[in-house]
């Protein structure tokens, strides 16, 4: 398993370890990637289509001054309740640390200790062997 930082949203989202990433039919390739096979909800993402973070050096929300938006605010909540994962605290970690510092953290935190595969946030197993993380 090896995730990159393409895969790594505006919002802060790693897409490597999202379930339309990772499942085999309309393979979804990632916020930053083509929006061909995307679900019809990410390709109107307003955060994706937001026009500071596209303007932004970065491409991250992390440099935005209305940060957090309400928008982000509700997807980090959700994220948090439901995946055990926090959009603001990766932006504030890769604001702090870099990208590359993210990436590998992310590299070991969704890695299968099992089989080395990928742990999906949204179903909480590995896709590779169907390993359950402890």
């Amino acid at each position: 398993m090896t995730l990159n930082a393409e895969l790594i949203a505006p919002c802060g989202m790693n897409c490597g370890v999202c379930l339309a990433y990772l499942r085999d039919k309309r393979t979804c390739p990632g916020c930053r990637g083509d929006d061909t096979n995307k679900p019809a909800s990410c390709v109107r993402c307003i955060i994706k289509n937001c026009e500071r973070v596209k303007a932004s050096q970065s491409g991250f929300c992390y440099e935005c001054q209305k940060l957090p938006c309400k928008r982000l605010k509700d997807l980090d909540k959700r994220y948090r309740t439901n995946y055990g994962m926090s959009m603001l605290e990766n932006l504030e970690y890769i604001r702090e640390h870099g990208l590359s510092a993210f990436v590998e953290k992310e590299n070991e935190r969704w890695r299968c200790r099992k089989c080395g595969g990928v742990v999906c946030v949204h179903r909480h197993f590995c896709f590779t062997c169907g390993e359950k993380p402890d």
